[in-house]
């Protein structure tokens, strides 16, 4: 009598994997051509398999900008515990995040395409944005950190939308303008 092998399951790993081959086919095809045969093909599962752990494609998108927001906040969070507290401590970070430079293969980039393209992925952008505006307006409630803000959001967005290959001293040099604003403000 032969015992039959069986694959122990691990529904993490699998999601996981999911989620994985999600975000790479987003760098390599961008959210629009990520389907679920392509993303379960990728993963090594059926699409029975996908559907039992995101109920559509549009939840497991919701799930991958999901990720690269905890990931953004982060990162906002690493830039303010260097930064001393107090004043523009967190679009001093925000600006920092947002004008990081990034690979241009960065989930990021996909990230940023989903977010101008679907208003349901934009919602979790301004979200989060509003959750941490709120948690900082002791010391963020200004309209030069507003405006500080916008400018980091406009250049982000140029890069974005025409494509702009600005070189990494450029960026570095805009950040540091930015930042020199905002403790310019400060002073004042």
């Amino acid at each position: 009598m032969a015992i039959a092998h069986r694959k122990k399951k691990e529904p993490e790993k699998v999601r996981r994997a999911l989620l994985d081959c999600a975000a790479a086919i987003a760098v390599s095809k961008g959210f629009s051509g990520l389907t679920v045969q392509a993303v379960a093909d990728g993963a090594g599962v059926t699409k029975g398999g996908f559907f039992h752990h995101f109920p559509s494609k549009q939840a497991l998108m919701d799930e991958v900008c999901a990720e690269l927001l905890r990931s953004i906040d982060a990162l906002v969070d690493e830039y303010m515990a260097q930064e001393p507290q107090g004043y523009g401590a967190f679009t001093r970070a925000y600006v920092q995040a947002i004008l990081t430079p990034a690979e241009k293969s960065s989930p990021w980039v996909s990230l940023s395409v989903a977010l101008v393209a679907d208003p349901q992925l934009r919602s979790l952008w301004t979200g989060w944005l509003q959750q941490r505006l709120n948690r900082h307006r002791q010391t963020d409630n200004h309209a030069a950190l507003a405006f500080a803000r916008y400018a980091a959001d406009g250049i982000w967005l140029e890069d974005l939308m025409l494509g702009k290959k600005r070189s990494a001293g450029e960026t570095a040099r805009l950040q540091k303008q930015l930042l020199a604003l905002i403790d310019r403000k400060q002073e004042a």
